[in-house]
């Protein structure tokens, strides 16, 4: 898509903070981190959402697992733990239609259920 944003952060056309690279995968700061560390890991093919994804890209989703297990641990977050989060339209939370994971870490996570 020639108009989404994490297109053209993979393209290099707009800048990032770049952390892992490689034919599938581009991953990069998040520039309105939720935590010390905020890392974005986006698949190069646009996927729209999380629901878009098809048999042929499962392989694709486990480049993606690779990619935080490689991240986390050149982080330095691997073993004290972190946080991966996929937004899934709008009432899950996504603003950007480009599949992507967010891994937070760098800090303590408690999960807090709200009731109704």
């Amino acid at each position: 898509m020639s108009d989404c944003i994490f297109c053209k952060i993979v393209k290099r056309e707009i800048p990032s903070e770049v952390v892992y690279e490689n034919e599938f995968i581009f991953a990069f700061k998040d520039i309105h981190p939720k935590a010390p560390i905020h890392i974005l890991v986006v698949p190069k093919k646009h996927i729209s959402t999380f629901n878009d994804i098809t048999s042929e890209d499962i392989p694709l989703y486990g480049e993606i697992i690779k990619a935080i297990q490689k991240i986390t641990k050149d982080l330095n977050i691997a073993d004290s733990g972190y946080r991966v989060l996929v937004n899934v339209n709008k009432d899950g939370g996504q603003v950007i239609y480009h599949l992507h994971v967010h891994i937070l870490g760098g800090k303590p996570f408690k999960f807090e259920e709200k009731g109704e």
